[in-house]
């Protein structure tokens, strides 16, 4: 939700604890771009500046007005929750004697009443934020104790909600103290220099050693030492891995922006996903799971738990699980499944889908799962990320890190994923023989091949949506699989073009929808392949009942379907593949239309205006 970052380290002509600082905030914008600020202990005390905006804002403002070198630093990007995107709600916030800085990912829910309470006593706010009140909370703990760790452990005692703290105070020129409940925090080792952050990217340019943190931990840095304790005063041992992607990955590459980059990546991330999950025998294992096969023998029913875009992939999972496991599969918003009561035993395996890892929605369901007894399986991106050490297992997709808001890349590796794990039963319970199974990953191994050869079309699909950078509403129809590549079609065009787009499952355009169709309104048809021809002959009558009514239709269709010719303003062509896959192509040319479209109008792709990359909090 935020991007923070903390350092410790020496100080050299070339490198201070303020370049290593905004390198990571850089690095970190996808997190938040409302604005961005620093805090340095320094000889002089605390030295700390903000602004409202983008990054670029603060350098400017660091240029006119330069702070003094110091010894460790914080540092912040801001996706608002509490208050505007203002300077004074910028972070860091200080403590009322100015001696301690803070920043702070997620929300206090309880900030209020502490608020109210440091109002009775006398405190001066400057800002809106719930983070302030955690700055004045700290300051007067650290008076008291005079240790900012143990400050810090006697601040988190009183504070509910979800929550990453990072904290410098102007008597420790040598450390940062960090606290995380609910919220990511990662430790980067160095050589004489460590590091915190929101995720590696704030210190992957310097290392890629890493120290996963637990839920309730803070953690005590300086240049040569990282101490790690409970809430509770215990002391813990980190588990260190190894970062496996380097800083060249989080860079443009060449590409005008990261979501271009990422969706040129697509070929390479559904091949890593797909990358050693064969055994010996050529069976396929997924090596990950750690769950005892006797307890996927046992299970009767599956629930997926995703939020946006990781939630349509869950669509597609469901289809294809069903159709090769038949065992029932129920598809839920992870925002919505603790609330109504779902129906959840031992017998149920909860399939948790999140990019980062660290979908705070989602997180919350999974525990909540846990809590009713089922046993829950992770399809997450980020290694060390809290959804994959809360999961009983954990399916890692290996799409690399994806900077850009809007999701591409994660979600046909997702899918993938979601196909791997469906075989997997299938496999394990004897739905499918070994040589079926293996039919079906040769089918998947050619995918790679066939999202290049859309990609290679890709300058036909960018020259239409350049013609309608004046649009104002777009429909997205589909059936059987092609119905949550509809949504998440909508959902791109919403994200990055800020117009009004609608999916809807084809057969209910009769049902009121097409009322919404009138001359010239675009309507983008995803056609099934004829090889289900039952659900071919529906979507082609579709595209007639709406061209009748003066739609301008855009179809999806496969190499040599001829059928929707006649009936096709625009037809986008995919090759063939089998039913089940092929979303894993038709939504490649929905991704470059709304990122073309978008980027015609003059707007972000890759920070879209509301949004950010991970959603932290609730």
């Amino acid at each position: 939700m935020c991007g923070i970052v903390g350092y410790a380290g020496p100080q050299t002509p070339s490198t201070t604890s303020l370049d290593v600082l905004l390198e990571g905030l850089a690095r970190l914008e996808y997190r938040g771009y409302d604005s961005a600020g620093v805090a340095l202990v320094t000889p002089r005390g605390l030295a700390s500046a903000k602004r409202a905006g983008k990054l670029e804002r603060l350098r400017e403002a660091l240029a006119e007005n330069p702070l003094p070198e110091g010894t460790v630093g914080i540092g912040h990007t801001r996706w608002a929750t509490h208050g505007r995107p203002t300077d004074e709600n910028a972070h860091p916030h200080l403590s009322a004697d100015g001696q301690v800085a803070v920043i702070h990912n997620g929300i206090i829910e309880n900030f209020h009443a502490l608020r109210e309470e440091l109002l009775g006593e006398g405190v001066t706010f400057l800002s809106e934020t719930d983070t302030e009140v955690a700055a004045h909370l700290l300051g007067r703990a650290l008076a008291k104790v005079g240790d900012l760790t143990e400050a810090m452990r006697a601040v988190v005692a009183r504070l509910k909600g979800a929550f990453t703290l990072l904290a410098v105070e102007a008597g420790s020129p040598d450390r940062v103290v960090g606290a995380r409940r609910n919220s990511p925090l990662v430790v980067g080792l160095g050589d004489g220099e460590n590091f915190l952050g929101s995720d590696v990217a704030a210190f992957i340019s310097r290392t890629n050693r890493a120290l996963e943190l637990g839920q309730d931990q803070i953690v005590t840095i300086t240049a040569d030492s990282v101490e790690v304790t409970g809430f509770d005063g215990e002391p813990v041992v980190p588990h260190e891995y190894t970062v496996d992607w380097d800083a060249s990955a989080a860079v443009k590459g060449g590409y005008p922006t990261f979501m271009q980059k990422e969706i040129h990546e697509q070929p390479k991330a559904v091949s890593d996903t797909l990358l050693g999950r064969l055994d010996d025998q050529g069976r396929l294992e997924l090596d990950e799971l750690r769950l005892d096969t006797a307890v996927l023998r046992r299970i009767k029913k599956i629930i997926v738990v995703a939020c946006g875009t990781a939630a349509y992939a869950g669509h597609v999972a469901k289809y294809a699980i069903e159709h090769w496991c038949r065992i029932p599969v129920e598809v839920e918003l992870a925002h919505e499944f603790r609330y109504r009561d779902p129906v959840v035993n031992e017998q149920t395996l909860v399939v948790a889908v999140s990019q980062s890892g660290e979908t705070m929605d989602t997180l919350q369901a999974i525990r909540h799962a846990k809590d009713q007894g089922s046993k829950v399986l992770a399809i997450v991106n980020t290694h060390g990320s809290t959804i994959a050490r809360e999961a009983d297992a954990v399916l890692y997709t290996h799409a690399g890190p994806e900077v850009a808001v809007a999701s591409t890349k994660a979600f046909l590796a997702q899918i993938t994923a979601a196909y791997l794990l469906g075989l997997y039963l299938a496999q394990l319970r004897g739905n499918k023989y070994t040589d079926e199974v293996a039919g079906y990953l040769e089918e998947l191994a050619q995918l790679p091949t066939k999202i290049q050869q859309v990609l290679d079309r890709a300058g036909e699909v960018r020259e239409v949506a350049r013609s309608m950078s004046d649009a104002r509403a777009v429909l997205f129809l589909g059936r059987h699989v092609g119905y949550p590549v509809a949504l998440e079609g909508a959902l791109k065009l919403k994200e990055l073009a800020y117009i009004h787009a609608e999916g809807f499952a084809a057969g209910e355009l009769k049902h009121g929808p097409i009322a919404l169709v009138e001359e010239g309104t675009p309507v983008f048809v995803i056609v099934p392949t004829r090889r289900r021809p039952e659900l071919h002959a529906k979507v082609v009558s579709n595209i007639q009942e709406v061209r009748a009514r003066g739609a301008r239709t855009l179809v999806i269709a496969e190499e040599g379907d001829e059928a929707v010719t006649a009936f096709a303003d625009v037809v986008f062509r995919i090759p063939e593949t089998p039913t089940l896959m092929a979303p894993l192509l038709t939504v490649v040319p929905l991704q470059i239309f709304a990122c073309e479209l978008a980027a015609a109008k003059g707007l972000d792709v890759d920070q879209p205006r509301n949004l950010a990359k991970s959603v932290t909090v609730e």
